[in-house]
């Protein structure tokens, strides 16, 4: 059950006294720059979803007040425990962090009541979540993560970079350089190959253990992003334009993706109720999301919710588009090689995937007819990337296809499975040993504040 509305209010506020450290000079009553409830004001939703839905979205003041309370509320647990920095240091908070998700609380000496609290918070699985359909929707989602995600984790990486008041911290944090973005899109993959694992989100599992280092990694952003980079310290990050770093609003798109694209393609079909199969994928993503800290009201499980909640959360963020942030990012997610070596076949593979991801993120994002933002952001599809996505569809759809028959077919689906369980693993040897962190270094200097 969603919370009231005063009551989503009150922890919102709430984390000025919670968190004076971090959350002291934020004027939680402020409404900032990036959020807009004006109809003649443009929003980040496209045009061509805005002029059918946008309208009757504003009408509705009580979820247009949700979404602007959401947008000023951060992860108060995981908050609290990166607020400890300059107590602790960074490093020493990822030590215990680790050591409590591998071995238990009771395993870290003296662990701060902060960390406690948020190792119990992912501990305490909500009623609304049926952990045996998470466990299904894993078995599913392997075909997916195996076999289709890495020709297109680059172009889900680029919707990220649509707008400027959500991907500033991307560009903040040094997100520009080449091999810092290759970091963030093998992080971002890492984490959610690894929950289709059998057994990866369990309590002990390396899912558990990487959600609770994505949400830390969040909270250290925000640290170090609104003690290190606000006007007064000589950065960018004007908290009356741009609120507060990664919201939570912010979050959800990335962790609701497979959600919202199973939601589409249901709607799409004229289907307001999801087949058993896509039940469980969105409880997949449902359940992953939880773990990084979203509220059950971001998360809901009808597709036509699914599909308000994302268009609500759209058409009442500012549309914002500069080429400094938005475009510089993109350019280097698109342009940086991803493979470990340069031998012909990885290069080979480079392109192909390139050109996959640019085509995926077209379709699934703007439309085929929305090509002014496509070229806008520099990732206009052209012939050449066409025909090598068709190249690659050669190699993604044939072995999808199988994958799925396999996986319903009793004894056949328990070899399938294995097989991919071993390519996602080999996938995880790829993407590297994600870190989770992030460097300071890149922050704007300053002599007050030294943490991380």
């Amino acid at each position: 059950m969603s919370q009231s509305l005063e009551a989503l209010w009150e922890k919102v506020r709430a984390q000025k006294t919670l968190i004076p450290s971090l959350y002291g000079d934020i004027d939680f009553d402020a409404t900032p720059e990036r959020f807009t409830d004006d109809i003649n004001v443009r929003s980040a939703l496209p045009q061509k979803f805005a002029s059918k839905y946008r309208s009757d979205i504003l009408a509705d003041q009580e979820k247009v007040e949700r979404a602007r309370a959401y947008t000023l509320l951060g992860d108060t647990v995981s908050d609290a425990y990166a607020a400890l920095m300059p107590k602790y240091g960074f490093r020493n908070l990822i030590t215990m962090l680790k050591k409590a998700c591998d071995e238990g609380l009771d395993a870290v000496g003296n662990a701060p009541p902060e960390l406690v609290n948020f190792i119990q918070a992912m501990e305490d699985t909500p009623e609304w979540v049926d952990m045996e359909l998470v466990r299904e929707g894993a078995r599913l989602s392997r075909n997916q993560m195996a076999n289709l995600a890495p020709w297109v984790i680059r172009g889900a990486f680029v919707a990220t970079f649509m707008n400027k008041y959500s991907g500033l911290p991307m560009a903040i944090t040094g997100t520009l350089a080449n091999e810092s973005v290759n970091q963030r899109i093998n992080e971002t993959s890492s984490f959610f190959t690894t929950a289709t694992l059998p057994g990866a989100l369990e309590r002990f599992g390396p899912g558990f253990k990487a959600a609770a280092m994505v949400r830390l990694m969040h909270s250290m952003v925000r640290f170090n992003i609104l003690k290190r980079s606000t006007p007064d310290k000589g950065g960018p990050w004007d908290p009356a334009v741009y609120g507060i770093p990664i919201p939570q609003v912010d979050q959800m798109p990335a962790g609701t993706m497979p959600a919202y694209l199973t939601a589409f393609k249901a709607m799409r079909k004229g289907r307001t109720e999801f087949t058993p199969q896509e039940r469980a994928i969105v409880e997949l993503s449902r359940y992953e999301c939880f773990l990084l800290g979203l509220p059950e009201e971001l998360l809901p499980a009808r597709a036509k919710d699914i599909i308000d909640t994302m268009l609500t959360y759209s058409g009442t963020l500012r549309e914002g588009y500069d080429d400094e942030t938005c475009g510089e990012l993109t350019r280097t997610t698109m342009s940086v090689y991803r493979p470990k070596d340069k031998k012909l076949l990885s290069k080979i593979h480079n392109a192909v995937e390139r050109s996959y991801s640019k085509v995926f993120f077209t379709e699934a994002f703007l439309g085929r007819k929305d090509k002014s933002k496509a070229k806008e952001m520099g990732v206009e599809p052209h012939l050449l990337d066409y025909a090598l996505f068709s190249v690659g569809n050669l190699f993604v759809l044939p072995r999808l296809t199988a994958f799925r028959v396999l996986q319903d077919i009793p004894v056949a689906n328990k070899v399938a499975d294995k097989f991919l369980v071993k390519r996602i693993k080999d996938l995880l040897v790829e993407y590297g040993h994600a870190e989770y962190t992030t460097d300071a270094t890149q922050y704007t200097p300053t002599t007050e504040e030294t943490a991380a």
